[in-house]
């Protein structure tokens, strides 16, 4: 997220860590953060990424006002933001490998991903002319507020999906773009394009993913390994804190922009690829691949990622930061739970029920019958 303002038949059984395939349904629809009730065949280990990849979200998001003056906050921030939204953007160009551009993929992309980034631009631009005292703030559609720019990613990283799988090198050629991006601060905030282009690697490598990788980086060798990497990456991150380093991972800046030589830019989008990508297989590898109580929880992730930014714009006005013993180790402490407890219950199924109808809106009105849809693209080619 930024630092502004903070952002689904086979047969037998599905060895831990891998998805079903089901030609019936769109493998967009268990991407992360998503939508929807879980289904039979949904694999425990996808929604058990997706709901604790959320709460380090809300996490981080609570974590933002205690930073200043706490060394450790400020560490424990920059290694969650090296990897949380590295993870989503990873296993949701997994499950993204089906996108097409076929009708129905098209009408699921739209009502799944473009209305609920309308709906919620428009809702976090009412909600914030009164937190940030922002009165005349008007609503812009190309200009993504707050978390809604994963939505507004989401959706070009998908058109883009066919590209990918037609040219020779995608990784590399999605790694040139990212390099090239934090050379050009003229690219502007229109869709948020600079965090587009620079987080791009990683959506081209979950479309590049199979089963057997995620099996790979599970294996009790890679557990182990990753203890001592986390622990390296912690202390790196403790060093740092001090430093600034953390924005480099917000990638929403130009290298020029973030007050370095135009030259670090390529450089530090390999290095922080590389080190983001080490860390999300060490958190995947501690992903547990059996059902949990909190397993359904991952099958809506959308909800806890958009609301749980009302919330947290909520905290500002309410002085709810204002009370000396919240920076300190205990009040971090309650912070950090409150919002680990708050993006849970937003997943919940009560709320799931409650507003289903604006974040996971049918709009079958809106659309052709899947046959006549398919039948008129058939007539175009």
């Amino acid at each position: 997220m930024g630092q502004d303002t903070l952002p689904p038949s086979a047969t037998g059984p599905v060895p831990a860590g891998t998805a079903r395939e089901d030609p019936g349904r769109d493998p967009s629809d268990r991407g992360a953060p998503e939508r929807g009730d879980p289904a039979p065949d949904r694999d425990a280990f996808f929604d058990n990424v997706k709901y604790l990849a959320i709460l380090l979200v809300a996490v981080g998001h609570a974590w933002e006002p205690l930073r200043e003056g706490s060394r450790t906050v400020t560490a424990l921030y920059t290694l969650v933001y090296a990897f949380h939204m590295p993870a989503f953007i990873v296993v949701s160009g997994y499950f993204s490998r089906g996108f097409d551009g076929s009708p129905r993929r098209v009408r699921r992309l739209i009502t799944g991903v473009a209305v609920p980034y309308v709906v919620f631009e428009v809702a976090y631009t009412l909600v914030t002319r009164w937190t940030d005292d922002a009165p005349d703030r008007a609503v812009s559609l190309l200009d993504p507020l707050y978390l809604t720019w994963f939505l507004a990613a989401l959706f070009v990283w998908r058109l883009t999906t066919p590209l990918w799988r037609v040219v020779r090198w995608p990784l590399p050629l999605a790694l040139a773009v990212a390099m090239l991006a934090t050379l050009s601060p003229a690219i502007g905030k229109d869709l948020d394009l600079q965090r587009v282009l620079q987080f791009l690697p990683f959506f081209v490598l979950g479309l590049l993913l199979r089963p057997e990788h995620f099996r790979l980086v599970r294996r009790r060798a890679v557990r182990v390994l990753s203890v001592p990497v986390f622990a390296g990456a912690a202390a790196v991150a403790y060093w740092a804190a001090p430093r600034g380093i953390y924005p480099w991972f917000f990638h929403d800046d130009s290298a020029t922009q973030l007050g370095a030589p135009a030259w670090y830019g390529p450089v530090t989008t390999l290095a922080t690829f590389g080190c983001s990508l080490a860390l999300v297989a060490c958190f995947l590898a501690w992903v547990p691949g059996r059902r949990t109580w909190f397993t359904s929880l991952g099958a809506a992730t959308l909800y806890g990622y958009l609301l749980h930014g009302f919330v947290k714009q909520a905290a500002g006005p309410a002085h709810w930061y204002d009370h000396p013993w919240i920076h300190r180790p205990l009040g971090a402490a309650v912070v950090t739970a409150v919002a680990a407890v708050t993006v849970t219950l937003l997943c919940t199924a009560p709320v799931r029920r409650a507003l289903r109808w604006v974040v996971e809106p049918k709009a079958a009105w809106a659309f052709k019958d899947d046959d006549a849809a398919g039948a008129a693209a058939r007539a175009v080619r």
